[in-house]
């Protein structure tokens, strides 16, 4: 079998690690970078990750693996196309004023992973953007 494209995207933001944390699994918060209809968990291993549809109900598109707050993050994601859930992951090490996040999407099939990828750069950098200028006021304040 062909070996399934996997997306890695590592970024370095300036924030906490527990902010950063609070920006992937808050639902309020993920509306203003995600673009379209935010997740919904409560983050816990085994439970399940919900996304709202157009018609304004709950659909499961996935369930969490793996939750170590603030550190990790892991959840499948079931593509409507796609015959087996993707696994999507998230890394939160922190450094001295910043934090390194790495995103790694995986078991995607070849045809959703170039809109994927475009996907998670745009998401990601309004995050680093967002959260960037929330720290930004803080030391203004």
């Amino acid at each position: 079998t062909m070996s399934k494209p996997t997306f890695v995207y590592v970024t370095h933001i300036a924030t906490t690690i527990e902010q950063l944390w609070e920006a992937i699994t808050s639902e309020a918060f993920m509306q203003q970078y995600w673009g379209e209809r935010p997740l919904q968990s409560d983050w816990q291993e085994g439970s399940t990750v919900e996304q709202v549809n157009s018609a304004g109900e709950s659909q499961t598109i996935g369930e969490v693996l793996q939750s170590e707050p603030p550190h990790q993050l892991s959840y499948t994601f079931q593509f409507f196309d796609h015959t087996q859930p993707a696994r999507v992951r998230f890394l939160l090490e922190p450094s001295e004023h910043q934090v390194k996040l790495t995103v790694i999407h995986d078991r995607l099939e070849a045809q959703s992973y170039l809109s994927n990828s475009d996907r998670w750069t745009l998401c990601l950098g309004e995050l680093k953007r967002l959260l960037e200028l929330e720290s930004m006021l803080v030391y203004v304040a």
